[in-house]
């Protein structure tokens, strides 16, 4: 799972020259059960920790756990570094003392009640659910409003009682290392954000948009009180994501996380470094990034993201990616890259088109970014998204670097003597029954062509679950829903479609002790049991 081989802490034992086997689920935090109108690192999220150990199960595939912007989706963030505050758990806060049970409440107005504003001591008990089951999709803008507003008790409530050790811990993290590359530009441009309703940061006052420093030093004075809220959210956030990692490793199970090639253009990260990106001198993107028409869409999909400037990341010695990178270990034991294929070469469109038709294909940094990141940080432990128009020179790259690539069952009774086909996987791969942008497995095979369906059957009947743990590559990875047998429904992402995405919840009577039996068993008998006994 690196460029030396390496496999992640927790996915077994092995030599490197042949890793143990892995069995792995795909399962986004957001799409976790639980009590509340999202799913968070809270109770529920051990719980399912506990299921997938019970199912023999070694790696935790996330999606990225970035704040999201419009249209909700975790690969555009508004930070490549800071952590979505809705996966905070109001349950760990009652725990912790920052918010009483009824404070932990969500209101449908999205305001503190009464009782909310009290600074009466909290009782360490979580009151049972006020809510009926949680629906089985998220609606993130009621969401938003609902943890705003808990996130806002438990911070009042912290800073009037922060004293000792928590007050320690949190001043700890302000000032980390690991934090101050990003905290500051993160914390401004969110409470900027907020004080200018919205708007993207091209619309702010030059001064500001342009980071001229009298005017950051003022909105930082301005701002300081919402400056320090954020702050303490995103302490929350890796607070509780670090001690979901810490059960998760206690069970044996590795996090593979997931790393976005690009990040939306209303982000800090483009704020605060706008000479890394093909930006015009009002700021707006003069390319943007997609793919040319695919097996997705006929007009290719426009992601509408700046494009690097990757001239400028190589002049800075890629420092911006490599504490990128560096803060993306900290979040998880491995990574995957999605959309590899474009640190070989990107299709890049111009700004006004409407779609990715009309866009060209451009160089990428190749081996250059990740031999300056291995330097400093030692082998990193990466999988490669390199699905789409593979190359030549994607294929090199990856060979180069050594990481594995993505096998996608759906994909592979499409076309004759397709490279997704088990009979041609590897070893140093990672097999999917699908991803995050594909159907459902129930979904899919409704949907295919009679000839498909034919080769389908005629090869693996229609189980691809056991079809990937059978698979020589050395992990399989299979989306909850696709474990659960789930239609289309189900579905997390249609690429090509704008709203009404990643919104998907899981049931908690999905994780039925029986299915997790049968899964072990499957594990056992096709060696995924990571080295589990």
């Amino acid at each position: 799972m690196s460029a030396a081989g390496k496999r992640p802490a927790g996915a077994g034992a092995g030599s490197p020259a042949r890793p143990a086997r892995a069995a792995g689920v795909l399962l986004h935090p957001s799409s976790l059960p639980g009590r509340f109108s999202i799913g968070d690192f809270g109770p529920a999220a051990t719980r399912f920790l506990d299921w997938a150990a019970s199912a023999g199960f070694s790696l935790w595939q996330v999606l990225p756990l970035a704040p999201t912007g419009p249209g909700d989706s975790p690969y555009g963030g508004t930070s490549a570094f800071a952590g979505n505050p809705l996966f905070v758990s109001p349950e760990a806060l009652v725990t912790d003392g920052w918010l009483a049970p009824e404070e932990a409440e969500e209101r449908e107005d999205g305001e503190e009640s009464e009782e909310s504003k009290k600074e009466s001591g909290p009782d360490a008990s979580v009151s049972p659910s006020v809510r009926s089951p949680a629906e089985d999709r998220v609606d993130f803008a009621s969401v938003a409003k609902r943890k705003t507003a808990i996130l806002r008790t438990a911070w009042r409530r912290f800073r009037s009682a922060a004293d000792g050790a928590a007050g320690a811990e949190f001043e700890a993290f302000r000032v980390s290392p690991a934090q101050r590359s990003w905290l500051d530009d993160w914390t401004l441009f969110s409470a900027l954000r907020r004080a200018r309703g919205g708007a993207a940061w091209t619309e702010w006052e030059p001064a500001i948009a342009t980071r001229e420093p009298g005017a950051v030093d003022w909105a930082r004075r301005e701002l300081a009180e919402e400056i320090a809220f954020e702050e303490f959210v995103q302490f929350l956030f890796f607070r509780q994501w670090g001690r979901v990692r810490a059960e998760a490793s206690a069970r044996g199970i590795a996090i593979l996380g997931d790393l976005p090639i690009y990040v939306s253009h209303d982000s800090a990260d483009v704020w605060a470094h706008r000479e890394l990106f093909a930006l015009d001198p009002r700021g707006r993107p003069e390319k943007v990034a997609g793919v040319p028409p695919d097996y997705f869409s006929e007009t290719g999909q426009l992601w509408g993201y700046p494009v690097y400037r990757w001239d400028a990341c190589a002049r800075e010695g890629y420092a911006w990616w490599i504490e990128r990178l560096r803060a993306n270990l900290r979040l998880a034991d491995a990574i995957r890259v999605d959309h590899f294929r474009g640190f070989a070469g990107y299709w890049e469109v111009a700004a006004n088109e409407a779609t990715a038709v009309h866009g060209r294909w451009a160089p990428g940094p190749g081996r250059e970014l990740f031999d300056a990141a291995t330097r400093a940080l030692g082998p990193l432990p990466l999988v490669a998204e390199d699905l789409g128009t593979i190359t030549e020179d994607v294929a090199l790259l990856l060979a180069a670097l050594g990481i594995p690539g993505m096998r996608v069952l759906q994909f592979a009774f499409s076309e004759e003597d397709s490279p997704h086909l088990p009979h041609r996987h590897v070893e140093n791969a990672f097999v999917y029954t699908g991803t995050h942008d594909n159907d459902t497995t129930c979904g899919w095979e409704a949907a295919l062509p009679d000839a498909d369906r034919e080769r389908l059957r005629a090869y693996a009947g229609t189980d691809l679950v056991r079809l990937a743990y059978e698979s020589v590559a050395k992990a399989a990875i299979v989306p909850a829903q696709d474990l659960f047998a789930l239609e289309s429904v189900a579905r997390m992402n249609t690429p090509g479609v704008a709203s009404g995405n990643w919104s998907w919840r899981a049931r908690a009577a999905d994780f039925t002790q029986a299915r997790a039996a049968k899964l072990r068993t499957l594990a056992t008998l096709t060696g995924r049991m990571g080295g589990r006994r």
